[in-house]
C-alpha cells in the first residue's frame, strides 16, 4: 500500500462585481468618502506594512505582510510576517476571507463567491509555506489551530475597516482550511463555501478512495489507465533511464526521497489519481495503448503526474504539507492489486518519505475527527462543493440533523476543479441564493423566490480565470 499524495488545484474558483439586486456597485477609488484613503486605513493596522500595490481596473489590490504570533498560546514568544493581499471593492461591500491552504498568490484574482456577491477579498498565505515561515521555523506551531487563529487574528484587524458581512472560502487544502477555521472561530463568518475539501476522519480507513476507482467513469477508461501504469512499471528501466537524463539535464536531486527509482514509483502510482483529479471523461480517449514507444509512455506519464513533483525540488514548496498531512490530516491509502509484483516500495510512500529527516513528526490522534463530528453537529451557514469524478471527494464532508442551514452539492461530470457554475441548474439557484443570503446582499426578490439569484459582479476574463498549478496535494 502507498499513501496516495496528488495534484493540487490552487483554485481561483470563478467569481464577480454589481450590486445587490443587480445595481452596479461603485468602482474602487482612492478615498471613499468620509475616510481616509483605503491604503493609509490598512496600513494604520498595527504589525502591516505594504510589500505592493498593483493596479487592477475596478479595485484597488495591495500585496502585504502581518506580523503574527509564532504561537497564538504564548503571543510573546516571538513573531514571523505573514503575507495577504486584499482586493479592495468598496467598504460597504461584503468581504470574502479566501485561502489555498498554501501559498498566497500575489497575481489579482477573485473566487466564485467573491464574483457572486461582488465583495472584497483578503487572500492570506498559510503559515510556514516560504516566506511566511517563522525563523527559526518550530515545527510544532504548524498546526490548524495555529493556523485558524492566523486568520481570526487578521479578521479581527481587517473587520474594523470591512464592516459588513464576511464569507470563509477555499479550494481543496483551501476548502480544509475555510472549514476548520469556522470550526475553532465558528462566529466569525457569517457563512463557509469549501470546495473539494477532503475529509479523512479516520487515517486507516480509506476504502471508499479504492471503491471510487472501481466505480469512476467507464469500465474500458478504467482498464486503459491501469493499463498505462502497469506497462510504466514494467518499462521500469527504459523509462528511468529517461528520467535520469531529465534529472541531469535540471540539475533535480533525490535526497528526501531517498533515490531517483523511489521517486518514479510515486511518479508513476501518481498517474491515475492525477487523470480524475484533473482530466475529464472525454479525455480517455487520448490515453496510449500501452504498447506505445518508451518516449511516449513516458511523455504520457509526466503530461499526466509530472516527473518534477518527487525531485528535491519540487517537494520542497509542500513540505509543510506533507509535514501536516503525517500529523494531523491524514493522507488517503489505495490498494493497487493490477500491480502485484512490480512495486519495490510498496509500504514505504506516507507523508513521512516526503519531508526532510531533520523535521520530527508525530501523529496526533482524533484531530479531523474532532472536525469532522463538528460540522456533522453543529455547523451552521456551511456549503461544501465537490466534484462527483473527483477522488478527492471520495471521503467528504456530511452533514448530520443538527447542522443548520448547510449543504452538500456534488457537480456532475466534474474534477476538482468543482464549483457553483458547475452545479444542476437547481442546486446552482439554490447555493447561489444562499451566498447571497449569507452575505447580507440577496435583493427581495431573489428572498422572495420571483428573480433568479445570479452573481452580482460582471465576469472579468482577467479576475475570473482559473488557475491550475501542477502541484501534488489536495
Amino acid at each position: 500500500m502507498r499513501k496516495a499524495l496528488r495534484w493540487l488545484l490552487s483554485l481561483t474558483v470563478l467569481i464577480g462585481a454589481a450590486g445587490a439586486g443587480g445595481a452596479p456597485a461603485g468602482a474602487a477609488t482612492a478615498a471613499e468618502p468620509g475616510s481616509k484613503d483605503i491604503k493609509d486605513r490598512i496600513l494604520a493596522i498595527p504589525g502591516m506594512s505594504l510589500i505592493e500595490e498593483k493596479p487592477v481596473d475596478g479595485y484597488r489590490y495591495f500585496v502585504l505582510n502581518y506580523t503574527q504570533p509564532v504561537d497564538h498560546r504564548h503571543p510573546s514568544k516571538g513573531t514571523f510576517k505573514q503575507r495577504l493581499t486584499v482586493l479592495h471593492k468598496a467598504t460597504d461591500r461584503p468581504t470574502v476571507f479566501q485561502t489555498s491552504g498554501y501559498n498566497v498568490s500575489t497575481t489579482a484574482g477573485r473566487s466564485e463567491p467573491t464574483k457572486i456577491i461582488d465583495g472584497n477579498q483578503v487572500s492570506m498565505e498559510y503559515r510556514f509555506f516560504t516566506p511566511s515561515r517563522p525563523d527559526p521555523a518550530d515545527w510544532k506551531k504548524l498546526d490548524i489551530w495555529q493556523a485558524a487563529s492566523d486568520q481570526h487574528r487578521i479578521f479581527k484587524a481587517m473587520k474594523k475597516i470591512y464592516g459588513k458581512n464576511w464569507l470563509a472560502t477555499g479550494g481543496s487544502k483551501g476548502g480544509m482550511t475555510a472549514t476548520y477555521f469556522r470550526r475553532f472561530y465558528p462566529h466569525d463568518m457569517d457563512g463557509t463555501v469549501a470546495y473539494v475539501a477532503p475529509n479523512d476522519v479516520n487515517n486507516r480507513e480509506d476504502s471508499r478512495y479504492d471503491r471510487f476507482f472501481e466505480n469512476v467513469s467507464t469500465k474500458e477508461c478504467r482498464d486503459a489507465l491501469s493499463a498505462v501504469q502497469r506497462e510504466a512499471l514494467v518499462r521500469r528501466g527504459e523509462m528511468t533511464d529517461l528520467y535520469k537524463k531529465w534529472a541531469k539535464e535540471n540539475d533535480a536531486t533525490f535526497k528526501t526521497v531517498g533515490s531517483l527509482d523511489k521517486a518514479y514509483e510515486s511518479v508513476v502510482l501518481d498517474m491515475v489519481w492525477a487523470f480524475w483529479q484533473y482530466s475529464s471523461e472525454k479525455d480517455c480517449a487520448d490515453v496510449p495503448e500501452p504498447d506505445v514507444s518508451t518516449d511516449k509512455l513516458y511523455a504520457y506519464v509526466d503530461a499526466i503526474s509530472g516527473f518534477s513533483a518527487y525531485a528535491d525540488q519540487g517537494l520542497e514548496t509542500y513540505t509543510p504539507y506533507y509535514y501536516q498531512a503525517g500529523t494531523e490530516l491524514g493522507a488517503p491509502t489505495l490498494e493497487y492489486p493490477h500491480l502485484d509484483g512490480l512495486l519495490r516500495y510498496p509500504d514505504y510512500f506516507t507523508p513521512r518519505a516526503y519531508v526532510p529527516r531533520d523535521i520530527p513528526m508525530k501523529w496526533k490522534n482524533g484531530v479531523m475527527r474532532d472536525v469532522d463530528r463538528w460540522v456533522r453537529n453543529r455547523s451552521e451557514r456551511m456549503m461544501f462543493v465537490y466534484g462527483q469524478n473527483d477522488p478527492w471527494g471520495a471521503e467528504p464532508f456530511r452533514l448530520g440533523k443538527s447542522a443548520k442551514d448547510s449543504y452538500v452539492f456534488f457537480a456532475p461530470g466534474a474534477n476538482h476543479g468543482a464549483n457553483v457554475a458547475g452545479l444542476t441548474a437547481k442546486e446552482k439557484e439554490k447555493a447561489t441564493s444562499e451566498i447571497l443570503e449569507w452575505a447580507g446582499v440577496a435583493s427581495p426578490a431573489v428572498r422572495s423566490g420571483d428573480a433568479a439569484a445570479k452573481p452580482l459582479a460582471e465576469p472579468d476574463s482577467k479576475l475570473d480565470r482559473q488557475r491550475m498549478e501542477r502541484t501534488l496535494r489536495p
